[in-house]
């Protein structure tokens, strides 16, 4: 696989912890405008710039697009710089009982269209609009790609990150979730020139979060491209034919549960409801919320009551897709029983990460707003690859990283 360094636009050291910013997929616009008050650095400002404007503003409106280029570029007078010469840079995080090493690099536009960068999930086009929309008017990779490799291809490249984690690190903070968030400055050419031949050697790279945004560099990079064309002056080496990911080695990564609520039982009673699901499921009552401890095991919350659903007849393990958490609740409870046929458009059902926990399905449920909820035993990276390999896509919802790489903290100029 190809990686390239690149000239960092970044936070100055002691305003980074200010600066850097979960994702912008993973919260609401009230949710963002809470969590950057009375912060002007706030990179939020730039990834959901609807919060500098009136309430009533569209999201999607080319007003808030405007503003989050402008809102970039006052950010980069006020609180960041630019390095002045082409870097990697070792990105750590420490958190949730694990601690993950990635290298922040620019990986190829055309190594991602000819399937070398693996994808699992389905993307929507309105959501790439948006972010075409946002990457355009910042002409910038403002949040990085969540990238992975199978550790076995590359014990080399795990080997120097190690060696450089040793060194004292240019960013050290921990974030408001309890993430402790650490970055090194990779700039010895030697050192990059031996990363460089370590990542030739990897056959694939897995998207392991970022597919709107993976396909959006891609589509950005295609318009930029087709102007070149026109004008003769195409260049293959430009940098917006590259864009920012962090990747990880696949063993230190972790996918938590992705849970799902309903909102009511497909017009049947609880009875009969318990009934149906006797053909798939053993179910045991439980005293304790059920957090599922292995494969085929699901924890139901239902009327203030905890069951342990464990499946009677085992999908065939050559079936990668039908043998995911996910698909079997999906093949033997949503669809058939609950009339859930379309994840992705029906209004009857939500998704809960796991990051929330048990407790955040207790209380959909008990609030009146859903009818029942699902506890799922988490997605493997084993699993996702697999999938990726096959070409294959998974359900949705159905894996939750964490912790999240933060934006802001590494911003790539094209």
């Amino acid at each position: 696989m190809t990686i390239k360094p690149f000239k960092a636009v970044r936070p100055k050291p002691e305003l980074v912890s200010k600066v850097a910013a979960l994702p912008y997929d993973v919260m609401n616009t009230e949710e963002a405008r809470v969590m950057a008050a009375g912060n002007p650095y706030s990179f939020l400002r730039v990834d959901k710039s609807e919060i500098d404007l009136p309430p009533e503003t569209d999201p999607y409106s080319d007003e808030v697009y405007a503003k989050a280029g402008e809102n970039l570029r006052e950010l980069i007078k006020s609180a960041m710089t630019q390095d002045a010469q082409q870097n990697f840079y070792v990105y750590r995080l420490t958190g949730y009982g694990q601690t993950q090493t990635g290298l922040a690099a620019c990986v190829s536009v055309s190594e991602y269209e000819l399937g070398l960068i693996k994808k699992h999930e389905l993307t929507r086009a309105d959501k790439e609009l948006d972010r075409i929309n946002h990457m355009v008017a910042c002409e910038a990779h403002t949040g990085p790609i969540f990238l992975a490799y199978r550790s076995e291809d590359s014990s080399e490249a795990k080997k120097i990150l190690r060696e450089i984690v040793n060194e004292k690190p240019v960013y050290d903070f921990t974030a408001e979730d309890g993430v402790q968030h650490e970055l090194w400055i990779v700039g010895c050419v030697e050192t990059q020139d031996t990363l460089i031949r370590a990542f030739e050697k990897i056959p694939a790279l897995y998207i392991a979060d970022g597919h709107h945004r993976n396909a959006t560099a891609a589509k950005v990079a295609k318009m930029r491209n087709a102007s070149t064309v026109a004008s003769g002056s195409l260049d293959l080496d430009a940098e917006h034919n590259y864009y920012l990911a962090v990747i990880f080695p696949h063993d230190e990564l972790a996918i938590l549960d992705y849970n799902r609520v309903v909102k009511d039982l497909n017009g049947m009673e609880q009875s009969a409801f318990l009934e149906k699901l006797e053909s798939n499921w053993n179910i045991e009552k439980s005293s304790a919320p059920v957090k599922p401890a292995r494969k085929f095991e699901i924890g139901m919350y239902l009327s203030n009551q905890w069951y342990r659903l464990a499946l009677k007849n085992l999908p065939d393990s050559a079936d990668t897709i039908n043998s995911l958490d996910c698909s079997v609740l999906q093949n033997t409870v949503l669809s058939p029983i609950l009339g859930i046929n379309d994840l992705r458009s029906d209004k009857r059902i939500d998704f809960v990460g796991g990051i929330r926990g048990l407790a955040e399905l207790e209380k959909r449920v008990n609030s009146g707003e859903m009818e029942v909820a699902f506890a799922l035993f988490p997605t493997s990276m084993n699993e996702l690859m697999s999938v990726a390999d096959a070409k294959q896509i998974m359900p949705p919802k159905s894996t939750w990283f964490e912790p999240k790489l933060r934006s802001g903290m590494l911003v790539h100029e094209f």
